[in-house]
């Protein structure tokens, strides 16, 4: 092969070969011209990356053809079907099966025609037995031929055979030494053309008759014969026939749609009548065929189907929700997501059934194929009715399943075992649509009865989320609706001996709480912290006092570093209240002494140790403050507090959901007995579908149940209340031995935990993974912080001390948050050395009351060193109007937390929030890293090792990068 010269004058040609294994091939070659324009022997094969240099002789057609071909060449054929890289001498006798080479064929077919459609104006070849690209010229076809296929029986036989006409010529190749090129759609050779077809034909009907005459089938095989072959063919294609009739025959159809059970999937089948002829749906479909004997004389009716008809019909079915799969399949688009414990899926049931008066509209027939169970089509409808007594409801209901009805309590167990298939009296099988079973299973789990269904009034959330059009007023009273939206309550007056004011919000949930008095209702306050629980509770309880002559004695337990809180703001607020604790070594263990006592403040652990004894006195209210200690329905303080009696029970917590909604189980069980059902329950219907699957539909139906007995405002929804606070993040660099000590310790235990992962995957190494992300973070803050013998210095350390003067010298008072003791401790030594007073707090303080009075009355204490685990709850600091965070934490609703000690009501002044970032480290990664989680922002989970078991492989690659 000559070299050519894209300078001078160039033609492109195509040119036909056989490839080895792939079959016929086009190819693209420039060819150098000679002086008097006729194509010289110097060519180049030429692909989209060449093509450039010969730009000036291509036209966009070429382009397009150049890419087109270029995807069909051995090394991209072998690339896009086998998934790894091998050779094509490799690849073509040891993995070329025939499945694969029926596939590529197709596909190389498909190219190859759109390839040869756009040819007929330039130049095409055969290729040459030494390579030459314009060995012999060719034509490609200006029109399609036509064919004829003739049929001819008598007592010996059938005989058939094609004719071939071109411009309307007949013309001859049998024995012509044609050549089929390409099989679907087919190309012909024949005396220099490319031929083409009308309707596509394949070449496989073409090729017997290249060297044959005709075809001769025996009268034993016709009956076969002419159902398998002759009438798909006269179908498609032009027919001759003797011996046998063609009736061409035209009706009007109707649609049917067949449920195939017994097909993977159960699929709907669509087809169409045409007088007594039935014929499934294809999409090329104008002309339908049916053979019939009569006697030994053969009848083809060929039908003229109404193709744009059919497809109309189609597509009524697809815009109601199902999806088209070829051949003739149609499913409900969720057909693929089998429930639990199912082994077929009912999800076009559940279409069929929904749909089917709308179907009957549009002139479907419905059917069910034979061979399976009798299963009853129509709509299911189902009419609930509530009737309301003093303490429950009673339930109401009938089913309707097509044209049966039965009452709904039957489905109880089918329902709550989840079994879609319900006998009905007749022997007909309904099938209980999916909706059901989360909108009804919480009816059938929470009602009480066998007989007749019950709900108790605190399920008042479930019945208004049953209702379509919400509750009547023959239902519940308009009162009792108001529990749903507490804005509509009504004001109660604010108690005589209360002293100061509640704020808008506040007020509200003082009238909630009456609200739910008045009604025998618990309920969980879930306020964010800062926003006054313990005032909007201290009024209510005041308010009880007043009502009542004789003394009526609540008890609230909490926390121990709550108790002084409680003390302070009862002595503030309400006075009048006689407030005593149960508390210490020396307390009294009788329980008459708690009679004196309007309120009575005990801590959970004396609770767990004195259960007995608080079991012998009914309370008015039992309160419990922080009530996500009794998060775990099995830990003893949850026993404890479920053993206690009292009139009314109410629970306070800013974070009522800490790692899992589970959380709200025990504390909403606490106050409304039987709300949420068994805890085997709750998990199984909300904690699994929620957390596990994120179940929308099952999300929304709690929040119907739980939504009249939480009451929850976030600081956004009272920020007028509040003064403004603002953020500030300071980015640090490490120093050069901290960078050195950092890069070290990350390479080890990328390693490590990279190579555990691999092992078992990331959520079985949470403890490790924890701890080397500690570990690194600790590195990020102060290496001292790992390494006691370190004695270089720490950036972040330095600008945090910078800082801490200079806000001290304007009169300021701090908070500082670690939740690193290690690095408070190395905060508290560098300030002892510059003789800074500041107050101190950890898990190991024992007077934390002297702490915090010294922070909050000593004019010269004005920094307070505070420990996540220790401060992040139950203090009231508003005297502080700076917070320093020193290092960032895996959840946000933890540092908010830790903010909220100052910035909560009661706060005058302006909050300002500093935050220390090292750059380059785990700790900036985290701040994205939270960002891209956003579900962890919330409060579903706050625990270190919870977040480490939410960490991906990737996840941790980036955190360690």
């Amino acid at each position: 092969m000559a070299r050519i010269d894209g300078s001078e004058p160039c033609k492109i040609v195509y040119s036909l070969f056989e490839h080895e294994y792939l079959g016929y091939l086009m190819e693209p070659h420039m060819v150098q011209l000679n002086p008097d324009g006729s194509l010289s022997l110097a060519h180049r094969r030429i692909f989209e990356k060449s093509a450039k240099s010969f730009s000036a002789y291509l036209d966009e057609n070429d382009l397009h053809l150049i890419r087109l071909l270029e995807s069909c060449n051995q090394e991209n054929i072998i690339r896009q079907f086998y998934p790894k890289p091998i050779r094509p001498s490799e690849f073509f006798p040891r993995k070329y099966t025939e499945e694969l080479r029926t596939s590529i064929r197709l596909y190389i077919e498909d190219k190859l025609n759109e390839a040869l459609l756009l040819m007929k104006d330039k130049l095409v070849f055969v290729m040459g037995n030494e390579g030459n690209p314009a060995a012999f010229p060719i034509k490609i076809a200006e029109e399609p031929c036509s064919v004829l296929f003739h049929f001819r029986r008598n007592t010996d036989g059938t005989r058939y055979f094609p004719t071939l006409k071109y411009k309307g010529q007949r013309i001859e190749f049998m024995f012509k030494n044609a050549l089929i090129v390409s099989n679907q759609p087919a190309w012909m050779l024949l005396n220099g053309i490319l031929h083409y077809f009308e309707n596509d034909i394949e070449g496989k009907k073409l090729l017997p008759f290249i060297n044959k005459r005709f075809i001769e089938i025996s009268p034993s095989a016709e009956d076969n014969y002419f159902e398998k072959f002759v009438a798909p063919l006269i179908e498609k294609h032009h027919v001759y026939a003797e011996g046998f009739e063609i009736k061409n025959e035209k009706y009007t159809a109707t649609s049917l749609l067949t449920l195939q059970p017994d097909i993977l999937g159960q699929p709907l089948q669509l087809s169409f009548s045409y007088g007594e002829y039935t014929f499934p749906f294809d999409t090329n479909a104008n002309i339908s065929a049916s053979v019939e004997k009569i006697a030994d004389k053969y009848i083809v009716h060929r039908i003229k189907r109404a193709h744009q008809w059919e497809q109309n019909q189609l597509n009524k079915l697809l815009d109601l929700g199902l999806q088209f799969q070829s051949p003739n399949y149609l499913f409900a688009q969720s057909y693929t997501q089998l429930a639990e414990g199912e082994e077929i899926n009912y999800a076009t049931f559940d279409w069929l059934n929904e749909y089917s008066f709308a179907l009957e509209e549009m002139g479907f027939t419905i059917n069910i194929s034979e061979n399976t169970k009798k299963y009853v089509i129509g709509k299911n409808k189902i009419n609930l009715k509530f009737s309301e007594h003093n303490d429950w409801f009673d339930v109401y209901a009938m089913v309707q399943f097509g044209s049966f009805q039965i009452p709904f309590l039957e489905l109880k167990q089918s329902i709550l075992q989840r079994k879609k298939e319900f006998t009905l009296p007749n022997g007909q099988i309904a099938i209980i649509p999916d909706s059901w079973f989360v909108k009804y299973t919480d009816l059938f789990a929470l009602g009480e009865g066998n007989n007749e269904l019950k709900l108790k009034k605190h399920h008042v959330g479930l019945i208004k989320d049953l209702t379509e059009s919400g509750i009547s007023e023959t239902i519940l009273s308009r009162r009792l609706q108001k529990l749903q939206d507490v804005d509509t309550i009504e004001d109660y007056t604010i108690p005589e001996n209360f002293k100061g004011e509640l704020r808008s919000y506040q007020k509200a949930g003082y009238n909630w709480f009456n609200f739910l008095r008045e009604f025998n209702f618990g309920g969980c306050l879930a306020d964010d912290m800062g926003l006054g629980k313990t005032i909007q509770t201290l009024a209510l309880l005041q308010k009880v006092k007043e009502e009542n002559k004789d003394r009526l004695t609540s008890l609230i337990i909490m926390p121990t570093s709550l108790i002084y809180n409680w003390q302070a703001e009862a002595k503030k607020f309400t006075p009048k209240l006689k407030v005593g604790t149960y508390l210490g070594s020396e307390r009294i263990k009788e329980a008459a002494q708690f009679a004196a006592y309007d309120v009575v403040l005990t801590t959970y652990g004396i609770a767990r140790v004195d259960a007995e004894l608080l079991q012998t006195f009914y309370f008015h209210y039992l309160i419990l403050d922080e009530s996500q200690n009794i998060k775990n329905p099995q830990s003893k303080s949850a026993k404890t507090v479920k053993s206690l009696k009292s009139k009314y029970k109410l629970v306070l917590s800013g974070t009522p959901v800490e790692n899992t909604i589970g959380d709200l189980w025990s504390q909403l069980s606490f106050v409304n007995p039987g709300l949420l059902g068994s805890f085997t329950y709750f998990q199984k219907e909300f904690i699994i579908p929620i957390e596990k699957k994120q179940d929308p539909l099952k999300l929304q139906r709690l929040q119907a149940l739980i939504k009249p007995f939480v009451l929850r405002r976030t600081k956004d929804q009272v920020a007028s209340e509040l003064p403004p606070k603002s953020e500030q993040v300071f980015y640090c660099n490490m120093t050069e031995e901290q960078e050195k000590l950092y890069d070290e310790t990350k390479s080890y235990y990328r390693n490590e935990l990279l190579q555990l992962i691999a092992s078992n995957g990331s959520g079985k190494h949470a403890l490790p993974i924890l701890q080397g992300l500690t570990k690194l973070r600790l590195i990020a803050n102060h290496p001292k912080m790992v390494k006691e013998e370190y004695k270089h210095d720490s950036w972040k350390f330095n600008l945090i001390l910078e800082l801490l003067e200079n806000t001290l010298a304007k009169g300021h008072k701090i908070l500082v948050f670690s939740q690193f003791v290690k690095h408070l401790t190395l905060l508290k030594d560098a300030l002892d050395k510059k003789e800074i007073r500041y107050s101190y707090l950890d898990g190991a303080t024992r007077d934390r009351q002297q702490a915090i009075q010294q922070f909050r009355e000593e004019e010269d204490t004005r920094l307070f060193l505070i420990s996540l685990k220790a401060g992040g709850t139950g203090l009231n600091l508003t005297e502080a109007d700076y917070v320093f965070m020193l290092d960032p934490w895996w959840n946000p609703a933890a540092e908010q937390q830790a903010i909220d000690r100052a910035h909560r009501i009661g706060q005058k002044k302006n909050v300002f929030i500093y935050k220390f970032i090292t750059k380059n480290t785990v700790e900036e990664k985290i701040l994205a890293l939270q960002g891209k989680k956003k579900d962890l922002a919330g409060s579903l989970i706050t625990t270190e090792e919870s977040y480490a078991k939410t960490l991906s492989r990737e996840d941790i690659e980036e955190l360690l990068r």
